[in-house]
């Protein structure tokens, strides 16, 4: 019995306002080619079953184009295998919060072998395959028995949870879930194989519990995502192949649709505008195949805003309309506090403020502080590097 586990789709995804000659935002044609090359690889598998665990679409309300894209490569898929079970499980992304809305996967129902769990939980079970699939959307305030169906001798479960305990406070995804799978449920070996969405990047959580990861860089966490990857030397993007007999797992990378690039860090301390404008360059020239079409960030440590100002934005808008986006990172020196009363030293940094004021400030228990921080710091710096690539000061902070 081999099954296929992808989940975190995110069709209709889009970002960088750049479009095709088609018209269509270049992200989203991304997202949509990364999924027709995993409908070639599941084809090419023929499994026994595909479990999606979760955010096919990026929002509630897909476009058209994502929503034909989808329905497209859903029923190849079918036809191209009109014995395989497909099972998907709605994500946070993908579950409307007004009862007035309907849940757009319940389009692929109509699909012949498709079975969909959107507003509630559902056991799925197949008698001619000795399967049986607990589906277990993302819900809130539904209790849920996770315990495997007696009758059959193939137990999956299928959910688009978070596991509470797992991920490091710098790798959790851009959104919690109100799903939280206890962590005696993914420890148990009672389950073969339990399939997770919502993390997206690739991940064994317990004996047989895995995220398969997301089939793109369809997050705002991206640079995050790659560096997991880096660290975790993950061969990028892709989905997982199980046999739920052997136990034998094999996890399939998908072809890269998009490179992104994160180069490693520049030290400007002590330099010039003109010798960063050199450093910069000789960064960009290490590309290998250059910089364009692809997705850039270099971070630039200890430099002054004057600095920033004084940088050759010609070039750097050269770069940015050969990238498909080029991000230049700079960060100010960090500044040291004067010590005693009264003594002589610089007045916080607008940052420094800013980090301050979203320590002390009240929050609903729902809002993670730390990721607060660091969102406001991300956007901040997002802020100022705008202003002085268009030549305008930022608020002083210094007066």
């Amino acid at each position: 019995m081999r099954i296929v586990h992808l989940s975190d789709l995110h069709l209709g995804f889009r970002q960088f306002q750049r479009v095709t000659p088609g018209g269509i935002n270049q992200r989203e044609a991304d997202v949509a080619r990364a999924f027709a090359n995993a409908v070639d690889k599941i084809i090419a598998i023929r499994p026994d079953v595909v479990c999606i665990a979760g955010d096919v679409f990026h929002t509630v309300r897909p476009t058209n184009p994502a929503i034909l894209h989808a329905f497209t490569q859903f029923s190849r898929l079918t036809q191209e295998l009109p014995e395989t079970a497909v099972i998907m499980v709605a994500g946070n992304h993908d579950l409307p919060r007004s009862s007035e809305t309907v849940c757009m996967l319940r389009l692929f129902s109509q699909l012949r072998g498709v079975s969909v769990a959107d507003t509630a939980i559902h056991r799925f079970r197949f008698p001619e395959r000795n399967l049986s699939v607990l589906a277990v959307p993302e819900l809130t305030n539904q209790p849920v028995a996770y315990d495997p169906d007696p009758s059959a001798k193939y137990n999956v479960l299928l959910a688009h949870a978070e596991v509470e305990g797992i991920h490091p406070e710098d790798e959790r995804a851009d959104e919690h879930t109100s799903l939280k799978l206890p962590p005696a449920v993914v420890a148990s070996e009672e389950w073969p194989y339990i399939a997770l969405g919502h993390y997206h990047v690739y991940r064994r959580v317990g004996p047989n519990a895995y995220y398969s990861g997301a089939l793109e860089y369809a997050s705002s966490s991206f640079w995050t995502e790659l560096a997991t990857q880096r660290r975790e030397k993950l061969p990028g993007k892709g989905l997982i192949e199980r046999d739920l007999d052997s136990g034998k797992q094999t996890f399939h990378p998908l072809p890269t649709v998009r490179e992104f690039v994160d180069l490693p860090l520049l030290k400007a301390k002590g330099l010039s505008a003109a010798e960063l404008d050199v450093a910069i360059g000789a960064s960009v020239d290490r590309i290998v195949g250059g910089v364009d079409g692809k997705v850039v960030r270099l971070v630039v440590s200890d430099v002054p805003r004057h600095i920033v100002r004084e940088l050759d934005h010609k070039a750097l808008r050269d770069l940015q309309r050969r990238a498909l986006h080029f991000q230049l990172d700079t960060r100010r020196p960090e500044l040291i506090p004067s010590e005693g009363s009264g003594a002589p030293g610089r007045r916080p940094s607008l940052a420094d403020t800013l980090r301050e004021s979203l320590r002390g400030r009240e929050l609903s228990p729902d809002i993670d502080r730390e990721r607060l921080i660091e969102l406001g710091m991300r956007y901040l710096a997002d802020a100022e590097q705008v202003g002085a690539m268009q030549g305008q000061s930022a608020p002083d902070d210094e007066s």
